[in-house]
């Protein structure tokens, strides 16, 4: 099968549409299938066979210089005006841009492909492509309609901040518009395909369910743990992470035991994160780093005690899937899809709740032999319940259908 695999961005590390993408392409083609991936910036890390084929943007918030203003030579055609014009007005414009860019691509190579597989992009420029007979299949990790209520309850207190939350998310709408007319969906979690049902009004019987999977080769337990270490991976610095409840735990923790957070995420130097780290005065405490190699995140989850997902809500939660394949105990938000992907193999706290979160993780620091039981169950259950080739078989099966589905109609 000829498979074109669309990603506006695709980060490398650290959770999130790059590693899906790497992982998912690799298993594709372990399949015998001919992957080709179209991705915006940052680019994705693949593995060969697959192929890239960039779909360059203006690249608005690379790294290290968000936000910027192009200069007059960056521009090439109207959809690059569009882009900025709509980060210059608050919005956030990558869905829709990239969309149109890649259907452009693609509509000139369709006899090219078998099936195009959108990851999350949901643009308008989607729709072209099945207007030009090409079966089309979307993976919707979760609704970005959650990110939204939760940078909402953060920012109640101040009317204009949500005015600029309503435009910055104003993307969301066309993505709900373009779900309703995908025939086929894939999502990670049975949570996920209820939340996308309900808030993007989609059919459940539309969606399928295919859970990320893990490299238990890359992701496996390691070496003595450092006494006190807690992990926690937060792709975004945003409010939906739940960081603020984990740090102001961990200000609580350090008062009854040594402790040590390490905070995989980028974190601005003059947001609120920090600004919180230096309020509590956790500072000598509290590490970031960010960037890490797979092999890195690997080496760093095993060398904790206990890792923890503080999220408000997670569609699926791939870090955590990576610690339980290290075999390192979890304390996790009973939100979203984490219960269902923990299972029995954690301890679960209700979202937001500080007091919990620190009472929790002082039990698990505290506990050697349930952090050896959590660990060993963890690991059991990541080796069971997910597995990259496995994902790509049941995605290859989505495929099928949604070929057949064109050829019906």
């Amino acid at each position: 099968m000829r498979i074109a695999l669309l990603s506006y961005r695709s980060k490398p590390h650290c959770g999130g549409q790059g590693v899906y993408v790497r992982h998912l392409s690799r298993g594709l083609a372990e399949l015998g299938h001919d992957v080709e991936v179209f991705s915006g910036q940052p680019y994705p890390e693949l593995d060969d066979p697959v192929r890239l084929t960039r779909v360059p943007s203006l690249d608005l918030y690379r790294d290290p210089d968000p936000f910027r203003t192009p200069a007059l030579g960056e521009y090439r055609d109207a959809l690059d005006l569009l882009e900025v014009a709509t980060m210059w007005t608050a919005g956030f414009p990558e869905p829709l841009t990239f969309s149109l860019r890649a259907a452009r691509l693609l509509r000139a190579r369709a006899h090219e492909f078998d099936v195009v597989h959108d990851n999350q992009c949901l643009g308008y420029g989607l729709l072209s492509l099945r207007g030009a007979g090409l079966p089309l299949v979307a993976t919707v990790h979760h609704p970005i309609t959650r990110d939204r209520a939760a940078d909402l309850a953060a920012r109640e207190r101040a009317p204009w901040r949500r005015l600029a939350v309503h435009r910055w998310y104003g993307f969301v709408s066309m993505q709900a518009r373009v779900a309703r007319r995908i025939p086929r969906l894939i999502t990670v979690s049975q949570a996920s395909a209820e939340d996308i049902a309900t808030d993007f009004r989609v059919p459940r019987e539309r969606l399928t369910t295919v859970p990320l999977g893990v490299d238990t080769d890359l992701f496996r337990p390691a070496g003595p743990r450092v006494p006190g270490r807690i992990v926690a991976v937060a792709s975004a610095d945003v409010p939906l992470k739940g960081v603020r409840h984990l740090l102001e735990a961990v200000a609580k923790l350090r008062a009854e035991r040594e402790v040590e957070l390490v905070l995989v995420s980028r974190l601005a130097e003059d947001g609120p994160t920090r600004a919180l780290i230096d309020e509590l005065a956790i500072g000598d405490v509290v590490r970031a780093v960010h960037g890490l190699p797979d092999a890195e995140l690997a080496r760093l989850l095993a060398s904790a005690e206990v890792a923890c997902v503080p999220s408000l809500y997670e569609g699926f939660s791939l870090p955590t899937v990576e610690a339980m394949a290290c075999g390192t105990p979890l304390v996790v938000s009973r939100a979203g899809a984490l219960p269902e992907v923990v299972g029995d193999c954690g301890r679960l706290v209700q979202p937001g709740d500080t007091e919990a979160l620190a009472r929790e993780l002082g039990v698990v620091l505290g506990e050697p032999g349930l952090r050896a039981h959590l660990g060993e169950a963890g690991r059991a259950r990541a080796l069971e319940r997910y597995s990259w080739r496995s994902v790509a078989a049941s995605t290859v099966d989505t495929y099928r259908q949604a070929i057949e589905g064109r050829n019906t109609c």
